[in-house]
């Protein structure tokens, strides 16, 4: 495709989201701003970003509080975050691509796709596959860090036999962050092309959204900062959320290093761009005439294949969750890392979602508190006020 198609699609898909909002009436929104503000007072918020679809389109879009605490800069609605485990989904979307093309099968050995044998030692015999490192039911696990292959690779020593349960690969669920990464390496191995590369020419740059993995490719300015919250020191900024990765990209090796990019969490986007890609989840692998993944692979990610925890079931790194907004089953997922809390939810039937991205908080529950806010204010009601005659 030449540059300037892919700009004027960008630019179309940028002026269709604009527009979106533009054309919200400002009633609709109002209350729900004291109601914000009132949960971060209560759960003592550095800053919040919050995103609402309504019958497929952005009815609210809002930032509070600060970018930057420290400095006192406000929290901007364009700022970016690092949206922690979110990203699985991105990594799972480029698995189904490649799936696809038939390049990958899901029901492939994953030892065959990543160039060491990957197997548990009590289940020597039981295949892993490439669906089970998607759906958290590999028998792999995390120990202190999972940063590396090394841990899973018994050509780099005894670790790997440490990163197993003792349960048969496909018999149970346990999330896995090492899982991510490796799931990442596949896409890398697969594609021929590197992972944060990768996703951003056929996820972010084709739906026209800012982000990726590598900091300094980025605009710093428009990072927001993220807190950790200690008792007895406060809300402590967590600078490894954005550490350049400089040095460690030198001497890289493809389709082995590639968790320095973080597969499992280190996507660095927007709450509207987010919610731009949520949208595309919603109606099933296409936003704006732009198609990521067939709707089959779409609904094979929403739809559950194994019981997580209470009230939740996990797909192909998107899960059901009918905890969250007590009475609905939403589907989506969560991330929290270095203090950042952010969760992506959605109705597929009734076209509605919801971003909620906070930077630094004492308390998550303040995740749940906005998500509910914002399904009673801008769904509930909505369905309860007469029809206009």
């Amino acid at each position: 495709m030449k540059q300037d198609s892919k700009v004027g699609r960008a630019f179309a898909l940028c002026a269709a989201f604009v527009l979106s909002w533009a054309c919200v009436a400002p009633a609709l929104a109002q209350g729900i701003e004291d109601r914000l503000g009132q949960l971060m007072a209560e759960h003592e918020t550095v800053g919040l970003a919050v995103v609402v679809v309504r019958d497929n389109a952005v009815v609210y879009r809002k930032a509070l509080g600060w970018k930057d605490q420290e400095r006192k800069i406000p929290l901007d609605e364009d700022d970016v975050f690092r949206i922690a485990s979110i990203s699985k989904s991105f990594a799972a979307t480029s698995i189904l691509q490649l799936v696809e093309q038939g390049r990958l099968s899901l029901d492939d050995d994953v030892g065959d796709l990543i160039g060491f044998p990957v197997r548990n030692p009590a289940f020597p015999d039981r295949t892993i596959t490439l669906a089970m490192l998607l759906n958290h039911t590999s028998s792999i696990t995390d120990g202190e860090t999972y940063g590396s292959l090394d841990f899973i690779n018994p050509g780099a020593g005894e670790a790997w036999r440490d990163s197993y349960a003792d349960r048969a690969p496909g018999e149970g669920y346990e999330y896995s962050n090492l899982g991510y990464n490796m799931v990442g390496t596949i896409v890398e191995r697969a594609s021929g092309e590197r992972f944060d590369a990768y996703v951003k020419a056929h996820v972010l740059d084709p739906l026209g959204l800012y982000g990726g993995y590598v900091p300094e490719a980025l605009d710093a300015d428009r990072f927001a900062q993220i807190y950790r919250w200690r008792e007895g020191e406060g809300f402590v900024r967590s600078d490894q959320a954005y550490a350049p990765l400089g040095k460690r990209l030198d001497g890289y090796t493809m389709g082995y290093d590639t968790p320095v990019f973080s597969p499992t969490g280190g996507v660095k986007i927007s709450a509207p761009d987010l919610a731009k890609y949520m949208l595309m989840h919603m109606n099933l692998g296409e936003w704006n005439g732009v198609r990521i993944i067939t709707a089959e692979h779409a609904k094979k990610m929403q739809t559950p294949t194994v019981d997580a925890d209470e009230g939740a079931g996990y797909g192909l790194a998107i899960r059901t969750d009918s905890a969250l907004v007590p009475g609905v089953v939403l589907t989506g997922h969560t991330g929290s890392a270095y203090g950042l809390y952010s969760s992506m939810f959605f109705d597929p039937e009734k076209k509605y979602g919801f971003v909620v991205i906070t930077n630094g908080t004492r308390d998550m529950e303040v995740r749940t508190e906005v998500n509910r806010a914002l399904h009673e204010h801008f769904i509930a009601k909505a369905a309860d006020a007469p029809a206009a005659e």
